[in-house]
């Protein structure tokens, strides 16, 4: 068995913090290479994303831009993502979110990588798929 000491550092999870969203992606979302599809990593990004959003505007909002996207490790059938979603700035209507994903790999040696990162941007919109305002905490 290997020490803690010989094992190479890794990524952690953020402490303290609670995933916006966790998600484990199967077989039916692979590529033909065996590797996750960046359009389902994608998905969950903006799901994270919208959900934080949705707290901050107290109500429903839209994706109107992906202002960056890096996708910095392969994301494998199997592995648990954690997606961390941080409010970068509200505006009048918008709210713009930086998503950050790692995921926890392989079942007897675990270990973290940080396998996405991501900046969105929405906006609050009323029932009719108008932008409202942002409501202002009292």
């Amino acid at each position: 068995m290997a020490k803690a000491s010989q094992q190479p550092p890794g990524v952690a999870l953020p402490k303290g913090r609670v995933p916006a969203l966790r998600v484990v992606p199967m077989p039916a979302d692979s590529n033909h290479n065996g590797d996750i599809f960046g359009g389902w990593i994608m998905a969950q990004v903006d799901l994270a994303g919208g959900i934080v959003a949705g707290r901050v505007a107290r109500g429903r909002v839209a994706t109107v831009s992906v202002n960056s996207f890096v996708f910095k490790q392969p994301v494998q059938i199997g592995d648990v993502l954690s997606l961390y979603a941080d409010v970068v700035r509200i505006g009048n209507s918008s709210i713009t979110i930086d998503v950050q994903v790692y995921a926890e790999r392989g079942r007897t040696e675990a270990r973290v990588v940080k396998v996405t990162e991501a900046t969105l941007t929405y906006v609050a919109i009323d029932l009719e798929g108008r932008p409202r305002p942002v409501p202002r905490k009292p």
